[in-house]
This record gives structure tokens, C-alpha cells and sequence, in this order.
């Protein structure tokens, strides 16, 4: 299993969710000029050509240990089967999270995550993403997933470094579930390819 820190990212200029919905192409530096989350999703999932699918999702604290949310995704074979169309093809790009207050005191997380790929090879898979509250950018983290080879199974894990929030900040996010949001932007050789989105409640309730 790799275990990677988030890497900086330089200054990218603005940019707008209307400017890139008009791009054929949109890279790392268009995204990272973003200063909002947005509002829709900036490709299809047809776009996902690798057949990149990630199967398992843990995230725990890296001082306790403690596991704070692990999800695993139902057999590819269980998948299909239950499949209906009229399901929402965006339904598995989107994830509501669910923590208690004490989760926005935490320093360090590390986030495992298990994916399978297609049977085409995968160079410089790299993962942005960028967390809000409001229109408030509180952290842009950027992680290289390096090479993949075809028809694999990866596990990866991405230790998030989180900013030291204020207490009147805090208070607020507790007070408001869900208007904490993030765009997760997977690339492939510098082309979007995925984009996932969640909302995040801190209030220990649903």
C-alpha cells in the first residue's frame, strides 16, 4: 500500500465553472483556478474511458488510529444485477458524510482508498481536491496516484494535513450542515476524466 502527503500547488488564475463547461479539454491548472465549488459536474462519466471504479473507502485518524468512516462498494457482478435505468448516473459520484464536531479539531487524516482499472494502462493519475464552506476556500489538497497497469487493483493511502480552522469558523460549520462541500477532479496525463462531489455535516447527527 503507498502511503502519499498531499503536494502543494502553485497559484493558478481564476477561472469560472461557465468558462470551463465551454473547454474541450480541462486540466489541473482550470480547476485549481476555481474559487467556489460548483454546481454541476465538469465531465460525464462516459468520460472515465480508464473504467477507473473505486471500490473501498476508509478514512481514519492518524494519531488515535481510530476508523471515523469506511464504505465498500458491492461486487461489479451485484452491481449489474441490480441495475435499473432509471437510475441517476450521477447517483455514485456524490457522498454525504456524516461527523461529529471533534472530527474539525482533527490535524491529520489519512483517507485509503481501493480502485480497479480497465484494461487500458493509466499515466500520471492525480487527484484534486478542493474543499469549501460557503464560497470560502478552506483547503485545495493534490495527490499523484503515479502510474497503473491495466486490469489492476490499487490501494492507496493520501494523509490530508487540515488547516487550523478559527472557532468562530467552527461554529459555524457545525451550525450549518452540509454547507461544507468539495469537488474531487481526477486526471489522467492532464484531461479530467472523473469528478465527484460530497457535502459534509459536523453536527453528529443526520
Amino acid at each position: 500500500m503507498k502511503v502519499k502527503k498531499s503536494g502543494g500547488a502553485g497559484a493558478a488564475a481564476t477561472r469560472t465553472e461557465e468558462e470551463l463547461g465551454r473547454k474541450a479539454l480541462i486540466g489541473p491548472d482550470d480547476v485549481l483556478g476555481l474559487q467556489r465549488v460548483t454546481s454541476d459536474y465538469l465531465c460525464t462519466p462516459e468520460e472515465n474511458v480508464y473504467k477507473i471504479d473505486f471500490t473501498r473507502f476508509k478514512i481514519r485518524d492518524m494519531e488515535s488510529g481510530t476508523v471515523l468512516f469506511e464504505i465498500t462498494k458491492p461486487a461489479a457482478s451485484e452491481r449489474e444485477h441490480n441495475d435499473r435505468k432509471d437510475v441517476d448516473p450521477n447517483a455514485g459520484r456524490f457522498v454525504r458524510y456524516q461527523f461529529t464536531p471533534a472530527f474539525l479539531r482533527l490535524r491529520q487524516v489519512g483517507a485509503t482508498v481501493e480502485f480497479t482499472v480497465g484494461d487500458k494502462p493509466i499515466n500520471n493519475f492525480r487527484m484534486i481536491e478542493r474543499h469549501y464552506f460557503r464560497d470560502q476556500l478552506l483547503k485545495s489538497f493534490d495527490f499523484e496516484f503515479g502510474f497503473c497497469i491495466p486490469s489492476s487493483k490499487n490501494t492507496c493511502e493520501h494523509i490530508y494535513e487540515f488547516p487550523q480552522l478559527s472557532e468562530d469558523l467552527i461554529r459555524e460549520m457545525i451550525l450549518h450542515p452540509y454547507e461544507t462541500q468539495s469537488d474531487s477532479f481526477y486526471f489522467v496525463d492532464n484531461k479530467l476524466v472523473m469528478h465527484n462531489k460530497a457535502d459534509y455535516s459536523y453536527s453528529g447527527g443526520p
